[in-house]
């Protein structure tokens, strides 16, 4: 059985869909089963759900320390996902990702043996530090859900969320991540370091005990599953969408094409990933309709990634956020 917590807390409006209701109920109630383990990161959290309702894989930025792993792990556990983690190394080959032929000496016959990526959540650790040809092994079960090997496509489980993690401070050794693999990513999300209040609580949780190797002991249980992200996902489908939302969607996207400091604006892709990231925002929100707050709100994580500053922008001290925040107030919103 997984326990159900009331949507009021949040601030949520009442539906008059009950199972809609009671979906939504579950999946916010999520922030407060990652909070037993992680303090302090419920915007991250909430990222994490949109991008799951969406069937949208996820960039982690953050410091070495500030729990990006136990964030994914937690998740997984108040889920009832399968989880699993890759620590990306120079040496790592894209069989080690995706799985490879093995004989056996048995059958003499060659067996597949499953990779890590066959499974919900894949936490691929420092994505960066594994060179390009590892990088790509990833892009088609991202984009297309399965792994062909030897020219047989195996399909990957559902749900299925690559969560890549980024050291924004260490780049000696590393591999970029080039801007076609960007744009597969639906969302970049900041983990920050946590505020000085919820530093105090984590130190106190640790000084009474807490083992973040064991989260049955810190209490975390699941609050939703696999059912819910499913119910959750054709909710969010049934969102309706003005035809002007559409129009400010794409004007935004447009007029960072048309920005000056930007030598790469938002692609169709990332037009269609903002709307999408609007409509989960909105149903998680209480609504059945996308108002351009929904857009306003999600603009920055879901396009940040896409844009790329020109040379000279950057020697000025002009950065992404900056660039989408002026978009975001000079193109006008639909009344």
């Amino acid at each position: 059985m997984t326990e159900r917590q009331g949507s009021d807390i949040y601030g949520i409006e009442p539906s008059d869909d009950v199972p809609a209701q009671d979906t939504r109920a579950a999946l916010m109630a999520l922030r407060t089963e990652v909070a037993k383990a992680v303090v302090g990161q419920d915007a991250v959290v909430t990222g994490l759900v949109i991008a799951l309702l969406c069937r949208g894989h996820v960039l982690l930025e953050g410091v070495p320390g500030v729990a990006k792993t136990l964030l994914i792990r937690t998740l997984a556990q108040a889920l009832e996902l399968d989880f699993k983690r890759v620590q990306f190394t120079p040496d790592l080959m894209p069989g080690d990702v995706t799985g490879s032929l093995v004989y056996d000496n048995r059958t003499s016959e060659f067996e597949f043996r499953k990779g890590p990526v066959f499974t919900n959540l894949l936490l691929a650790d420092e994505i960066n530090r594994t060179p390009p040809k590892t990088q790509a092994s990833l892009l088609e079960s991202m984009e297309e859900r399965q792994v062909s090997v030897e020219g047989v496509p195996r399909p990957l489980p559902d749900p299925f969320v690559v969560c890549a993690t980024q050291n924004p401070i260490e780049y000696e050794g590393t591999y970029p991540l080039p801007e076609a693999q960007l744009d597969r990513f639906l969302l970049k999300l900041t983990v920050p370091v946590p505020s000085r209040e919820d530093e105090i609580a984590l130190l106190q949780r640790h000084a009474s005990g807490f083992d973040p190797r064991d989260l049955d002991a810190a209490g975390v249980k699941p609050v939703a599953g696999p059912a819910d992200l499913a119910a959750g996902r054709d909710a969010v489908r049934r969102i309706r969408v003005d035809p002007k939302v559409s129009g400010y969607v794409v004007d935004l996207c447009r007029a960072t094409r048309q920005s000056p400091s930007l030598q790469l604006g938002v692609s169709p892709r990332g037009a269609t990933a903002l709307l999408a990231t609007a409509r989960a925002w909105a149903w998680l929100s209480g609504r059945d309709y996308v108002r351009p707050d929904d857009v306003k709100a999600l603009a920055r994580p879901t396009l940040g990634h896409r844009v790329q500053l020109r040379p000279e922008a950057e020697l000025e001290g002009a950065t992404t956020d900056g660039v989408l925040d002026g978009v975001l107030t000079t193109v006008p919103a639909p009344r």
